[in-house]
């Protein structure tokens, strides 16, 4: 069973810019999240600035987790849409010489301030990445919608990334589908679930998630998430406590 946690980098601006020890506050927060999470699970992924807010660096996070935990595996989102490939060839790079398992090529959300789009494609990315030998130091990843078109998944499959990461999900058929599709072609899924909790209804409209199938029992939905896939991401943005006790009534 692998199950990951979603963790959400420090913000590096609220009104103005962070002090140092501000930055370094919220730093020794993360190690101590971190340090929550590995005695309860055994994987944590680093998102890159959700919502385009200018966060910590996902690999500098990764490498924070990385120095205080040498056992847990760590993966770490990479937006494309506000980089040239350039940049993200050193960010990878970053990642691999840091120990980090895996990344996760996304497009992005868009930033409220600055450029909207490099117009560089996820998947060009990680095709490209894996014909000059990526993906053979690093698990190279893609997202999919939790309904995807598979007609329209071409340039995804044809990129070959070590698996897809679904955006969240709200049912054990939409796991079934896409495993049931992509895994035979030798492709890892891992399933994303947003923690039903009051603190992440929020983020739930925002999402337009109905989680009324499985709210009323986390634990059990998960576990069999978990035994179609082979894998979980658990992801809680407001709710940090209600995720570390889903943690361990799964284990």
């Amino acid at each position: 069973m692998t199950i990951t946690y979603e963790l959400n980098p420090p913000k590096v601006m609220q009104n103005t810019v962070l002090s140092h020890e501000e930055l370094e506050k919220s730093v020794n927060k993360l190690r101590t999240k971190a340090s929550e999470i590995g005695q309860v699970c055994n994987s944590i992924h680093v998102t890159d600035s959700v919502l385009g807010i200018p966060r910590i660096s996902p690999i500098t996070a990764g490498f924070f987790i990385r120095n205080s935990n040498n056992k847990i595996r760590i993966s770490a989102s990479v937006r494309v849409r506000d980089r040239n490939f350039i940049s993200i060839a050193q960010t990878v790079c970053d990642a691999i010489l840091l120990n980090l398992n895996g990344v996760l090529i996304v497009k992005g959300d868009t930033p409220p301030a600055g450029p909207k789009d490099s117009r560089l494609v996820p998947s060009e990315v990680v095709k490209q990445f894996n014909e000059q030998g990526f993906g053979k130091r690093i698990d190279l990843y893609l997202s999919i919608p939790s309904n995807p078109n598979f007609e329209k998944m071409h340039k995804k499959i044809e990129s070959q990334p070590k698996g897809f990461v679904t955006q969240v999900i709200s049912s054990v058929d939409q796991v079934t589908r896409i495993t049931d599709k992509l895994k035979p072609q030798g492709f890892k899924i891992i399933p994303c679930v947003l923690l039903a909790s009051k603190r992440n209804l929020e983020s739930a409209q925002m999402l337009k998630l109905d989680w009324s199938s499985y709210s009323k029992d986390m634990i059990g939905f998960v576990k069999e998430i978990n035994k179609i896939a082979g894998n979980v991401l658990i992801s809680s943005p407001n709710d940090f406590k209600g995720a570390i006790e889903l943690l361990r009534g799964i284990n």
